[in-house]
């Protein structure tokens, strides 16, 4: 058990790849993606609530919505309940820096993070629990329980750790102005009836592994980074045909929609990869929301440590 405040970044995720199937009876969709943890991140604190708190708080200035609606709020009592942990009530202070209903996972990477909180506060718990609690969650967040790069497979849950890239790629972040909710762009996608066959997954799972198990920055076939969300995404916000026009005009090889959209990153896999992306968001000036620059990281950028601000 660890003394408080405690505090924790919680890294956005970006796909190289992902690949749609059928929905499954819970009607979550079978999919196959590699996730990929990157240094855009909000920033967790985990504290006591105030002495007359009936229960655990969780602050999130900026974004709407009640707090039992909050993912993180969700990850604290789905902990409670798995390991009857009975502390007094805390208080999650989240301060967002990651785009909301933007396809980069901030929901779950805050509810990721709050359960590696809870566990580090605790003392309950081992990481498989943790992925068991996620699962539940939504799809996304499993795979950033432990940021990284991460093969994923089922409607998520299903993870093969994949080696961090030998060199780390430059990320350029390009939010738009527009909120697309996943469960919109999942049911745009339904209505266009182009999801993959069970065994067009399994390919492609197999494809991935391959070429990323070595620490590979990138697969060489531009065909594994397909993002079968895409179409759908810009059914509903045509917006992103012209910035995904932008970020590689501006350099990135390649530029892809993260997730369920709208965000379009740029990727700089090559030498100064960081120093890459940040020339191209300087020559993006004036873009509301403005680009930012980024790059992929690993597990450290999880772990949960004491504040001492």
């Amino acid at each position: 058990m660890t003394a408080l405040p405690l505090q924790a970044l919680a890294p956005a995720k970006i796909n190289l790849g992902l690949f749609v199937g059928p929905p499954r009876a819970d009607g979550r969709h079978e999919l196959v993606s590699v996730m990929q943890s990157i240094s855009l991140a909000d920033e967790l604190m985990l504290e006591a609530a105030p002495a007359d708190a009936v229960g655990d708080e969780v602050l999130c200035p900026g974004v709407s919505g009640a707090p039992g609606e909050n993912l993180a709020a969700r990850a604290l009592a789905a902990f409670r309940a798995a390991t009857g942990w009975d502390a007094p009530p805390l208080r999650l202070k989240i301060d967002k820096r990651i785009p909301v209903a933007a396809g980069l996972g901030g929901g779950s990477a805050d509810a990721a993070a709050a359960l590696r909180l809870a566990k580090a506060f605790s003392g309950l718990g081992d990481e498989s629990l943790l992925l068991e609690l996620a699962a539940r969650l939504g799809a996304d967040v499993p795979a950033q329980v432990r940021p990284g790069r991460w093969l994923a497979t089922g409607a998520g849950e299903l993870l093969e750790e994949l080696p961090d890239p030998v060199a780390p790629i430059g990320v350029l972040v390009l939010a738009l102005a527009h909120e697309l909710s996943t469960a919109a762009v999942y049911a745009e996608a339904d209505r266009l009836a182009k999801l993959r066959s069970r065994a067009f997954l399994e390919e492609r799972r197999h494809a991935l592994h391959l070429a990323l198990d070595l620490g590979m920055s990138l697969p060489h076939d531009p065909e594994l980074l397909h993002n079968d969300l895409e179409a759908p995404a810009r059914s509903l916000c045509p917006a992103i045909g012209a910035a995904l026009k932008e970020v590689r005009e501006a350099g990135a090889e390649p530029a892809l929609l993260s997730g369920s959209g709208p965000t379009v990153i740029g990727l700089f896999p090559r030498a100064n990869g960081l120093a890459a992306a940040e020339r191209a968001v300087a020559g993006l000036a004036g873009h509301a929301p403005a680009p930012l620059p980024a790059r992929t990281v690993g597990a450290d950028w999880g772990q949960p440590c004491r504040d001492v601000s």
